[in-house]
């Protein structure tokens, strides 16, 4: 299937889009993959830290949401890493030339706007290198979100 570029999915732009395309989308789960280069966000030059990969965990989880408001025509909206369980990332750093495959996959959402992504990096080989359960919150409106967290509460 042919997919947007990973720009149209995310409310983020360069250099912070730490994602190169969308490899398969449904409804609950997506794959998502980037090949890291000599000038990758966060790279020393050779290799991009473990801990990196909850960031590219995240950026899939809002990749999924924009895949969806775009199916329904609607506008792209941020949302939030709220927390996240036992991240673990089996390896050290990730290297220069490695394309990494992120999977996040909805195991539960609430009725209010949060969810838990239980996410994984593998290398190309498909060697698991990274995995975790994020906690993902989308207000249904951000302005009003932001209203209501800025005023002070009685």
């Amino acid at each position: 299937m042919n997919y947007r570029p990973i720009i149209d999915y995310l409310p983020h732009r360069p250099p912070m889009v730490l994602l190169d395309r969308l490899v398969e989308a449904g409804e609950s789960r997506i794959v998502c993959e980037v090949t890291l280069q000599v000038d990758s966000p966060f790279c020393d030059g050779a290799a991009v830290p473990g801990w990196v990969g909850i960031e590219y965990m995240a950026q899939t989880v809002g990749v999924l949401t924009g895949w969806r408001a775009l199916a329904k025509h609607s506008p792209v909206k941020v949302g939030f890493l709220v927390g996240t369980r036992q991240y673990q990332s089996h390896v050290p750093q990730f290297h220069v030339g490695d394309t990494l495959r992120i999977t996040a996959e909805e195991e539960l959402t609430g009725n209010n706007s949060l969810a838990v992504m239980c996410c994984t990096v593998h290398n190309a080989l498909g060697a698991l290198l990274a995995e975790a359960s994020l906690l993902v919150f989308q207000p249904a409106d951000l302005d009003v979100y932001l209203q209501q967290a800025s005023t002070p509460s009685e």
